[in-house]
């Protein structure tokens, strides 16, 4: 059997987000490197040595906003889960506390991959994340601890991944 060719779509589906792993550029961080070292004005992340950091600013820190900051007040998240079926409905704290628990750990060290909102629609929850990265692990470890199907859409163009899990 011929496999089959790819779509024109912009959106790249499938279960492993291949693209994913592509050094790829989001459009909401700086093209230019910004004086360091930098603190965000709306969460005190503090840029230094190239990348965002939560370390104490210095009294001299420039004062910009982050990626994740502008995403935010802007409300255009890089990322969207949407956790579909009965499940969602039956066991909704303990799939708000595993991606609250994930951000957590993914925010320690990458201050720039938040969750926006959760909205809750019937037997839906949406999560919007501001980093295509936490919402791609957020997919992914709801699928390994829970099993259920799956599903990427990425666009590279716009950088902007959207996650499909339901059972």
């Amino acid at each position: 059997m011929k496999a089959a060719q790819p779509s024109a779509s912009t959106f790249q589906p499938g279960r492993h987000p291949g693209a994913l792993d592509e050094l790829s550029h989001d459009p909401y961080h700086e093209r230019d490197k910004l004086p360091d070292p930098a603190v965000c004005s709306d969460c005190g992340a503090v840029y230094h040595q190239g990348r965002w950091q939560w370390i104490t600013p210095p009294v001299h820190a420039l004062q910009a906003k982050c990626a994740a900051c502008r995403r935010i007040h802007e409300k255009l998240p890089a990322g969207y889960v949407s956790i579909e079926g009965e499940f969602s409905r039956e066991h909704r704290d303990e799939v708000i506390s595993l991606a609250r628990n994930l951000e957590a750990r993914e925010k320690e060290a990458h201050p720039l991959q938040r969750i926006m909102t959760i909205e809750e629609q019937g037997d839906q929850l949406t999560i919007t994340t501001t980093g295509i990265h936490l919402a791609q692990y957020i997919g992914e470890s709801l699928q390994d601890a829970y099993k259920g199907e799956l599903e990427f859409q990425y666009n590279k163009e716009k950088y902007l991944l959207r996650v499909h899990w339901r059972r």
